[in-house]
């Protein structure tokens, strides 16, 4: 199986009805952030079931076929083929083998290289976690944590708003696994960002970190920035919690000082 074969297989798939759909939804107008993006029209279990046809073998050499590609399911073909990659290498048995970390470097350092092909936030949000963000927490050989640091703030201070949302979002995994560092990191350095899809994925994230790991930590991070939060990312951030202490959060916004209950039973209404 060749890229080339897969692409020819997945422009057999075309459904017209369906590419128009995906066009509105992914916000591919003029002026819009998916500007100009073009669609197949498949679905993303129909590209699953590609990636599950790809011989764990295919090589890598092979994906950039993928990635350059127009349509933006052949793109998220490439990076699920990757992700299938990495989570092969990332197993318990592997974490510490000497050719499994090697290859997993690879892996990583491949998916930087492309990462402005992760061109909307569905292909960053299906990808980045399950590579990059298990890398920030396995060995390596590139380098320490400083070095897996820097690897994320080149990614949150560039001027590419996908690359901004990887920086973030690939915490999803790190805060699944019990280290809720890198979310507050980025939360806090994306914290007046000006565009709504990072406030989505802060709050997001900020909300998977209290979930997975600590509410304390998310009511402690909430207690300094509740106030200067996007009123989406604040709203993202408190979803699951009840009501009355969500109502507490967004009310804090209208007030220039509070205190803070010191538990979610002690709300001040």
């Amino acid at each position: 199986m060749t890229a080339n074969e897969i692409i020819s297989y997945m422009e057999s798939l075309y459904n017209d009805e369906q590419r128009r759909i995906l066009m509105g939804f992914f916000k591919t107008g003029p002026g819009e952030y998916g500007e100009g993006d073009e669609f197949l029209g498949l679905k993303v279990p129909q590209t699953r079931e590609v990636v599950k046809a790809v011989p764990k073998d295919f090589p890598l050499t092979e994906i950039p076929v993928l990635l350059n590609s127009r349509w933006h399911e052949v793109r998220l073909c490439g990076l699920l083929i990757l992700v299938a990659k990495f989570e092969r290498l990332a197993t318990k048995r592997l974490e510490n083998d000497e050719k499994a970390i090697r290859d997993r470097d690879a892996i990583v350092t491949f998916y930087l290289q492309y990462a402005e092909r992760a061109n909307n936030w569905d292909l960053v949000d299906l990808s980045v976690h399950k590579i990059l963000g298990h890398w920030l927490l396995l060995p390596t050989n590139l380098g320490d944590r400083d070095y897996k640091i820097k690897v994320l703030d080149g990614l949150a201070q560039s001027e590419n708003l996908w690359k901004q949302r990887m920086s973030i979002v690939c915490s999803w995994k790190t805060s699944q696994m019990g280290d809720p560092s890198w979310c507050l990191r980025y939360a806090e350095i994306h914290l007046h960002h000006p565009h709504d899809l990072m406030h989505k994925a802060v709050g997001w994230m900020l909300r998977e970190m209290g979930k997975r790991v600590s509410m304390d930590l998310l009511r402690d991070f909430l207690r300094q920035h509740a106030q200067e939060m996007p009123r989406t990312m604040l709203r993202y951030a408190i979803e699951k919690m009840p009501e009355q202490e969500r109502q507490y959060y967004m009310t804090l916004k209208c007030r220039r000082a509070f205190s803070m209950p010191s538990s979610s039973t002690e709300v001040v209404t």
